[in-house]
Formats: structure tokens, sequence, C-alpha cells
């Protein structure tokens, strides 16, 4: 029987444990993609108790900040809210969540814990109720002494060369200038671009945004929609200026609606006045502000990542109580393939096509993007057009092994620019490890099949490029 979570842990042959010892474990870390603050870095925040660092909770606003894929699962065992995201008792929320995890076979929150728990804390204990008193105790005495375990010591130890954060357009990256001011960092934060809230038109929280907007850029109110994107532009410039080399949309769907500037402007001006706007409208309005984006980030050779297909906040009763971003979000079924081709098509028409990472929280999307990024690359770089790694309720073993499968089906696996974290925590570094070893397991069990040669070359090239120099290159770092 093979040792629980040992360090051969995923990698089921020697071609396998070859490739991620030797070339994939060595290089850095690129996190082109988190949710991390960049206030916590600055700070190098330090966390007294490993219930907080774990499992986050109620904040004063009520809303709630921290892991929600752990929330779910203590919901899945029948947790009372309070020691989900409430005030509990911490040693009891803890022994909580040990019990839901320990019921997890075959889940990866199973085995991101236990990997976070061996990589920082050095515990190779299974974690389960009897253990979570003493595995707390452990993690807390560490957390109080260990230099290692502050933000800035669990990014050295997690060989952390990159790190992109995600930032609203009228945040004044504050925290982004003062890291970049502190000499010996070896690591480098740099802010990407959500504009999120100026493309939702139809989100309640539309007008007060674009009031926000005006005041970041010293306008009492933006009137018309070329207000809107100039503004946009002007602070997108901004973050360029302090590194930005992405942006980000999170999207419900695709939208793609072309329309003329003035039928923008009426549809903008009608919201602005608090008159309810159709899907087409709201469609055509954001497919306009979004083409406008590309092309300034085509100019300003910035990378456009899209992710889609989440149908979120839909239990309205809990999201009444807890806000977004609390655990009741849930995979939507796709509307997207059509109208991306046509948002792409687009922009490739008049060249302005930036490099783009597309993220769909379908799992049945895997094939009609990774046929789709076949249709609109170009010699600008080696896969201009990237299907990001699988994503969100996909990252899991399975959902890896199926975008690596469909993109090696439909393209090419080695041009792929890897993983990332999309989390909040800044345990979540081990994610990467998980995502090499089955990407090192994939390629070994194809040469020891015979699918594909014993080329130490061409194998060192694949490994080490989707890993870490395929990102490094695409992201111009």
């Amino acid at each position: 029987m093979k040792k629980f979570m040992d360090e051969d842990f995923l990698l089921e042959n020697d071609t396998a444990k070859h490739l991620y010892f030797d070339y994939s474990a060595p290089l850095p870390i690129i996190d082109y993609h988190c949710h991390i603050d960049a206030r916590q870095i600055y700070e190098d925040v330090r966390f007294d108790n490993i219930c907080d660092l774990w499992l986050g909770g109620r904040m004063a606003d009520g809303g709630c900040a921290g892991d929600h894929y752990k929330w779910r699962l203590m919901r899945a065992n029948g947790t009372g809210e309070e020691f989900v995201t409430g005030n509990g008792d911490k040693a009891g929320r803890f022994k909580e969540f040990a019990k839901a995890v320990s019921l997890c076979a075959g889940n990866p929150m199973y085995h991101w814990c236990h990997l976070e728990l061996q990589r920082y804390f050095g515990i190779t204990d299974p974690l389960g109720e009897d253990s979570a008193k003493s595995v707390m105790e452990r993690c807390n005495a560490l957390l109080a002494d260990s230099p290692e375990l502050s933000a800035r010591g669990i990014i050295r130890s997690s060989n952390v060369e990159f790190i992109g954060t995600t930032d609203d357009p009228a945040d004044s990256l504050i925290w982004h200038e003062k890291l970049a001011k502190e000499e010996g960092l070896t690591f480098t934060v740099r802010p990407s671009f959500r504009p999120d809230k100026a493309v939702n038109i139809a989100k309640s929280d539309f007008r007060e945004y674009i009031g926000k907007l005006a005041d970041c850029v010293g306008r009492k109110s933006l009137d018309t929609v070329r207000d809107v994107t100039d503004a946009l532009t002007e602070r997108l410039e901004f973050f360029a200026a302090h590194g930005c080399v992405a942006a980000d949309h999170g999207l419900d769907y695709i939208p793609f609606r072309l329309i003329t500037e003035s039928e923008c402007d009426e549809i903008f001006c009608k919201r602005m006045r608090g008159e309810k706007i159709s899907e087409e409208e709201a469609d055509g309005y954001a497919t306009y502000v979004l083409l406008s984006l590309a092309r300034q980030y085509k100019r300003l050779g910035i990378v456009m990542e899209i992710h889609y297909s989440c149908l979120r906040n839909v239990n309205e009763r809990m999201y009444g109580t807890l806000g977004a971003d609390s655990g009741y979000d849930t995979i939507a079924s796709s509307r997207g393939t059509g109208n991306l081709a046509r948002l792409l098509s687009e922009l490739d028409r008049t060249r302005e096509l930036p490099k783009t990472v597309i993220f769909s929280l379908d799992p049945s999307d895997n094939e009609p993007i990774d046929t789709l990024i076949g249709c609109f690359q170009s010699d600008d770089i080696p896969g201009k057009i990237q299907h990001g790694p699988a994503w969100w309720f996909n990252d899991n073993r399975d959902g890896i092994e199926r975008q690596l499968r469909s993109l090696a089906n439909n393209g090419i696996l080695g041009n792929f620019i890897g993983m990332l974290t999309d989390s909040r925590s800044l345990l979540s570094y081990t994610r990467h490890e998980y995502f090499r070893k089955i990407l090192c397991n994939m390629l070994g069990s194809w040469v020891e099949r015979g699918e594909y040669p014993d080329d130490e070359k061409m194998l060192r090239r694949i490994t080490e490029g989707i890993s870490y120099y395929n990102a490094k290159r695409y992201f111009g770092l």
C-alpha cells in the first residue's frame, strides 16, 4: 500500500517523478491571477490562529471574507452557519471543519489542506475530528513564532516570483506603489485591471459605481458612454504605469450585440436615469465597452482574461444575509461559444485582438474553447489565444486532466501558460504543486505507454514551459 500523500503523491510512474522533481518542482511560481490583497503583502500580516487563516468569517459590514470552498463543505456536513462564517468558538469551528474534511475522500480540498499542513507546518497526520485539537495547537504555535508564516514569508518560502492581484479601476494602487518602492523583495506584485462594475450596466450598484469612477478621474459626472470609456482608458493607462500586465473580466455569460455609439448613449442615459433596461440593451452596452477596452489592451500590450459561465448568488436568502462570494455560486450552462467567436472576430477584423486567456466554468466548454482558439492564433506569440487552466469548480484532478487532454487533443499543449491559484488564501500556492504533479504524471504516462517519445530535450521543454517559462514569456515578465 502506498503511503498517504508522500512526496510521490499523484506521481504514478518513474518518468513522471523525473519530470516533476528534476524539471518542474524547482521552478518559481508565476501566479498571474489571484485575489490576494496587496495591503496584506505590504503590511506582512500574520495570523495567530489557523482558524482565521483557513476559515475567515463575518466582517463588520456583514459580508464575509475567507475560503468559500471550505464553507461549502461544512454546510454540506450540516454545520451551523455560526461555525461556518460566524463568530463561533475558533476551536469549535476548526473541529467542525476537520469533521467535514475527513469525509471528503476524492475532493481536492482534502488534498489541498493536507498539502498546506505538510508544506507550511510540517504536519503529516491526517486531519479529522480526533486530530483537530492537536493540529490546531501545532499550527498556532508555528503561526506565532515562524518568520516563514507571515504573508511575505509564505510567499518567499513558496518560491513565488510574480503575483497578479485583482483590482478595481478606481483603486488608488497605493499598496502596489509602496511595494514597488521596497528594495530587496524577492517577488513582484502587480495590479490587474478588473472593470466589471463599469461593464455590468444592469447591476443594482451600476449608477453608484459610475459616480465613483467619475470622482476617480476628477469629473463631476460621466454623462455619455464616451465619458465612461475615456475614464476607463485613463485608469487603464494608470494601471499600466504601475506594471499591470493583465485585465480580467468576470462575466455571467458572453454578450455580443453590436450597436452604434449613439445607441449606446441612449441605453447608458436611460440606465443613469434609473430606468430599467432590457437584456438586449444591457448586452449592447456591455459589448460596446468590452470592445473599447479590448482595443486599449491591444494598444498597451495587456493580456485580456475572460471568465464566464457562472451563476452567482443563487440562494437569495443567504445572499441577503452574507453577501457575494460566500459560497452560493454554481456552474451555469454555457451560452458563450458563439458570442465569444463573434467578439474575437470583431477585434481580429481590425487587427485589434489582444492576447486573450479564456476560462469557462462549464466543463463542457473545453472542446469548444480549444477549437475556437485555433481560429484566432497569430505570429504575435506562440499560443496568443489561450484556454485558461481548469477554473474554480473544475480545478480538481479530473477537471485539470480534462482541460489538459482537451487542449492536447485540439491544439499545442506545449504552449500552455499553466496554473494560477485564483485564490484569496496565502497558503494556496500548494495548488501549483498539485497541478504540476498532475501535468507530469500525464506526460509521464504518455511516455511510458509509448504515446510520446522518451525525448529528454522535448519533455524538459514542455514540462518547464507549462510550469513557468510560457507564462513568463506570455505576460512579458
